[in-house]
């Protein structure tokens, strides 16, 4: 695999936000896409969106193959939840690899969970989605979504070698859909997909990200 850039890298943090000021839209409004309630939460957060984010996935679907759609499984998450993933994964790898350093633990943490201060979630430029049949059924893409490396040993990562066949078919076929789209990747995890962030921004070579942190009002 080629280099992969973590979202602890000082190159995501160091890129400049340049607030558009959308607003988070509720992907359940529109209907054309559907939504997974696996992640959903009291408020209903987990289904909201940057508009020019949810205008991209759209788009996506519309490149899919006959009878494929997306599935969408998580989108906004509030600071807080951000904050309680980062930390309660980090204390997992913590348990688990006592002799590493501060830097390596946060930098294991990030293959996962982005830290909240940059997290493409937290600033509604993020999703976590896979692919599904015209009868509702979700595709093999390897792994389950929100799988962790542990977990998948390494299977989670975009380009993992540890996959089928047709699994890896299926990881193309979102990945064509979504980049045409102009969505960014984030390579340890294949159903993350973002747009408008600061790791989208520092990918696709843009000067700026359009969204910062945002509050779900």
């Amino acid at each position: 695999m080629s280099e992969i850039i973590l979202m602890s890298d000082p190159r995501v943090a160091a890129v400049p936000v340049q607030e558009r000021g959308e607003p988070l839209m509720d992907v359940r409004r529109d209907g054309r896409l559907r939504v997974d309630d696996r992640k959903r939460d009291p408020a209903g957060a987990f289904a909201h969106l940057r508009q020019g984010l949810l205008n991209r996935l759209l788009e996506a679907q519309t490149l899919l193959p006959d009878g494929l759609r997306l599935l969408f499984v998580e989108g906004y998450r509030p600071l807080a939840l951000q904050r309680r993933y980062f930390d309660d994964y980090a204390a997992q790898l913590r348990t688990d690899h006592p002799a590493w350093s501060t830097g390596q633990l946060r930098s294991a943490t990030s293959r996962f969970v982005s830290p909240p201060e940059i997290a493409p979630h937290s600033a509604g430029g993020a999703v976590d989605l896979t692919l599904i049949d015209a009868d509702g059924r979700e595709l093999d893409l390897g792994t389950r979504v929100n799988a962790s490396p542990e977990e998948s040993s390494g299977a989670c990562y975009t380009l993992a070698d540890n996959i089928s066949g047709e699994a890896r078919d299926h990881r193309n076929i979102l990945d064509s859909a979504l980049t045409a789209a102009g969505l960014v990747n984030y390579p340890t995890e294949w159903w993350h997909w973002s747009y408008g962030d600061r790791y989208w921004a520092l990918t696709a070579g843009a000067q700026a990200a359009l969204y910062g942190p945002v509050d779900l009002i």
